[in-house]
């Protein structure tokens, strides 16, 4: 019910996930991002406490392939898990349990993983993984939606999607975009592209407006001197 894209900027080291899913809230229990250490994806029927697990052994120093084998090792019922992780070195690292629903593939790439069950081809992740790759040198945030397209473009998951979440760390400790669609019925892969087309000019701003107030920009509202 679920496909998502993991990925790294090797130009600037940050890191984000999208993920879209035809159930609601997707991004809460899927996404899970850390500056200067990773991303892990938790899919499928979904335990969202091997995202936090995961960043921590990459925190640790073991890499995405290293991590990935702990959590297969030491998780309850991991058959029924996917997982896509991506280390602050680039290196990437996925797995499908034996339960995982439906179709389901997942492929990898140079700091991109993808992963997807329920979907319409196997040929799907490697799809998004080629529409990362060749937005090599745009925003992380742009890669990330190029291949959340991509994969709708290539036939997407059997059903209808209704949520997508688009996060990202940056070199501070939160999330610098942490976008979610939680419900729609329209498309919320275009709903969220066009919420990060917004918030992608004000991201910096709102990063400068923590560390250093005094020069941070106004924004013309009622009552911001």
């Amino acid at each position: 019910m679920t496909f998502s894209v993991s990925g790294r900027c090797e130009r600037t080291g940050m890191f984000g996930i999208a993920v879209s899913s035809s159930s609601p809230s997707v991004a809460a229990r899927c996404a899970h991002v850390r500056a200067g250490v990773g991303a892990v994806s938790t899919q499928n029927v979904t335990d969202p406490s091997l995202g936090p697990k995961g960043l921590d052994l990459m925190a640790a120093g073991l890499s995405a392939e290293a991590a990935l084998e702990r959590l297969v090792a030491e998780a309850a019922h991991i058959e029924y898990r996917q997982l896509a992780l991506v280390d602050k070195a680039g290196r990437t690292a996925a797995y499908s349990g034996a339960k995982t629903l439906g179709t389901y593939a997942t492929a990898c790439g140079n700091g991109v993983v993808a992963a997807g069950n329920m979907l319409t081809s196997t040929a799907i992740p490697q799809t998004m993984v080629e529409a990362f790759e060749a937005t090599k040198g745009a925003h992380l945030g742009d890669r990330l939606i190029a291949a959340m397209r991509a994969a709708v473009a290539a036939g997407g998951e059997e059903g209808p999607v209704h949520s997508m979440g688009l996060v990202m760390v940056d070199k501070v400790s939160w999330n610098v975009a942490d976008l979610r669609i939680d419900w729609t019925e329209s498309d919320p892969i275009e709903e969220c592209a066009a919420l990060w087309a917004r918030w992608r000019g004000d991201m910096d701003a709102y990063v400068m407006r923590a560390l250093n107030p005094t020069q941070a920009p106004s924004y013309g509202v009622p009552g911001d001197l």
